[in-house]
């Protein structure tokens, strides 16, 4: 289960209120890529456009649908807001994660 904090939640509302979508979910998955051979990705979406295979999750309030290969690779994931010196973004901790790239945005499982 991939779940969202109540800090990146709040957020993530706040995006789709501004957008004037606020009944949207978030499409979360893993696609080919970075320099530890998968990243993470995040994209507003219809729950209604939920492909075959898609699961969709209600994580404090938020819509997500998740591809089954996602899944997999996500599966017991928390992701939180964070703000700090350097900036603000959205962060993945993923138990099933081997090796992580220093950015934080792609890694191996």
């Amino acid at each position: 289960m991939i779940q969202l904090t109540e800090v990146a939640a709040g957020k993530v509302k706040e995006l789709l209120v501004q957008r004037g979508t606020p009944e949207s979910g978030l499409r979360i998955g893993v696609r080919g890529g970075g320099c530890s051979g998968n990243s993470y990705f995040m994209e507003f979406c219809e729950t209604a456009a939920a492909l075959p295979g898609d699961e969709v999750v209600d994580s404090n309030g938020v819509r997500l649908v998740v591809d089954l290969k996602s899944m997999v690779l996500l599966g017991g994931t928390t992701i939180d807001y964070v703000e700090g010196l350097m900036g603000a973004g959205f962060k993945f901790n993923n138990p099933n994660t081997k090796h992580s790239c220093a950015c934080g945005e792609s890694f191996s499982a």
